[in-house]
């Protein structure tokens, strides 16, 4: 069985990583939210995906 590079996922789904490329496309699309948005949250409050998801909803 291959892994699908195209559909990559963080390992732990609870943290926002911001040092690939592909983990903040990631979120930007999970989150409905720019890479620039992105960033200045976890900037603000951190790289809990829980703590970024109630600041944006």
């Amino acid at each position: 069985m291959s892994d699908d590079l195209r559909k990559r996922r963080p390992q732990d789904a609870s943290k926002i990583s911001l040092t690939e490329p592909w983990e903040v496309e990631y979120w930007t699309v999970a989150l409905g939210v720019s890479s620039a948005e992105l960033r200045r949250l976890v900037q603000q409050y951190g790289h809990s995906a829980a703590t970024i998801r109630s600041k944006i909803r």
